[in-house]
């Protein structure tokens, strides 16, 4: 292998470590606030409060959402029980939507990569995108489909026994409440390591031997100052072909973006590229085994018609109100300088604490359990996982066997 190779290898490993660095307590972060919603408010409860589609039960599965994992394919399952336990399809899609788009430890991770405007862009299109659904859902659902889909959701649900629902006030100040969260906390971890392994590698690997004419060629008019309206439209419309046929969920996704913006990917491209977790392969094949393939092609035809139309919407939008993010002064991801005595050492080191505290407390309360099943997707995601710490580890190594 050739000098400038190995160099490009270390610089890329280090790329990688360097932003999961930046990334590590906005993880912590999100999951304990996530966990401590899903202990102290139940799937039970929000069952109880969901009905057929109309404002109050859309705007319950939203908000519902909101307060959700936001792993996709906790999510999923989630969204899967509802319906089968009577939710409507419209406030079913609403909670699906806001679990992957609207929660606080998504919006984190996007200020600490790509800015405040990216942050707005994405609550303010996560609510855009539940509108989107709602409307295009009502002018073209296909009843029958829907009740087909309910009854293969049912079928698929493993029966469950009515859950008690708890005092929350006396929950959060028991012990048992907080070894919840804690058990909770370590399984939120663990639904997305791979994901965030596989993502994080494939940005450092991206960013450090991908040029920039990759990009200009792929996404059409990046680099533009003034993109044309149709230059636009085709940047959002290949952000999620691109997501498509990527195992990588909403949380790996952020550091690639930020690759894509610093590479002169339009604000339009990078939020289509984003929104596009729910319409790559895995949950394609999980919504049709749920649903049956027909409601998942359904679905995905909705997701993919929503989530361009408002990535367009809210660029020019943006524009209109002088808000776009000018990707000609992002900062290169490889340019960054990672390791500092800063904030980030501080709340890194406060979250590996607390991280550590939760999985020892799991460990010795309730042991720990494999979750990947036989799902094909997450076998391939941990054999990936695997494939990235062994890249990482010998881009690390160059310096001390002097390949570079």
């Amino acid at each position: 292998m050739s000098g400038e190779f190995l160099t490009t290898w270390r610089e890329a490993a280090q790329t990688t470590l360097g932003l999961f660095w930046m990334a590590f307590w906005a993880f912590g972060l999100g999951y304990l606030i996530s966990s401590m919603i899903q202990v102290f408010v139940t799937r039970e409860r929000m069952k109880k409060s969901m009905g057929e589609a109309g404002a109050k039960s859309v705007g319950l599965g939203s908000l519902f959402g909101f307060i959700s994992s936001s792993c996709s394919f906790a999510a999923l399952a989630t969204t899967r029980s509802l319906f089968a336990k009577g939710a409507g399809i419209i406030p079913s899609l609403a909670f699906l939507l806001a679990s992957t788009n609207l929660v606080i430890e998504l919006g984190i991770v996007i200020a600490v990569f790509l800015g405040w405007q990216f942050v707005v862009g994405e609550y303010l299109g996560g609510v855009l995108l539940i509108l989107l659904m709602w409307l295009v859902v009502r002018l073209t659902r296909p009843k029958k489909l829907i009740e087909k889909a309910r009854e293969h959701a049912r079928e698929q649900e493993a029966e469950e026994e009515s859950e008690d629902i708890p005092d929350w006030k006396k929950l959060i100040r028991s012990r048992e409440g907080w070894r919840k969260v804690a058990n909770r906390y370590v399984m939120e971890w663990g639904m997305v390591w791979k994901d965030v392994t596989v993502g994080f590698t494939v940005a450092g690997i991206i960013a450090a031997f991908v040029p920039k004419a990759f990009f200009q060629a792929l996404f059409i008019g990046s680099g533009a100052e003034n993109p044309a309206f149709w230059e636009v439209l085709a940047q959002s419309l290949i952000g999620p072909v691109a997501a498509f046929f990527t195992f990588i969920g909403s949380m790996g996704n952020i550091p690639l973006a930020a690759v894509l913006f610093s590479n002169g990917v339009s604000f339009a491209g990078v939020m289509a590229f984003i929104f596009s977790d729910l319409v790559v392969l895995p949950v394609l094949r999980i919504q049709a085994k749920y649903y049956g393939w027909r409601m998942a092609g359904y679905i995905l035809a909705v997701f993919l018609f929503i989530l361009v139309s408002a990535a367009v919407i809210m660029h020019y939008g943006f524009a209109a109100f002088g808000m776009l993010p000018d990707s000609s002064s992002a900062q290169s991801v490889t340019d960054r300088e990672f390791f500092k005595v800063d904030y980030t050492l501080f709340f890194n080191l406060a979250f590996a604490a607390v991280s550590a505290a939760f999985l020892i407390w799991k460990w010795r309360t309730a042991g720990f359990m494999a979750r990947d099943g036989d799902m094909w997707s997450e076998r391939i995601l941990r054999w990936l996982a695997f494939l990235a710490f062994a890249w990482l580890a010998g881009g690390l190594l160059i310096p001390l066997i002097g390949g570079a």
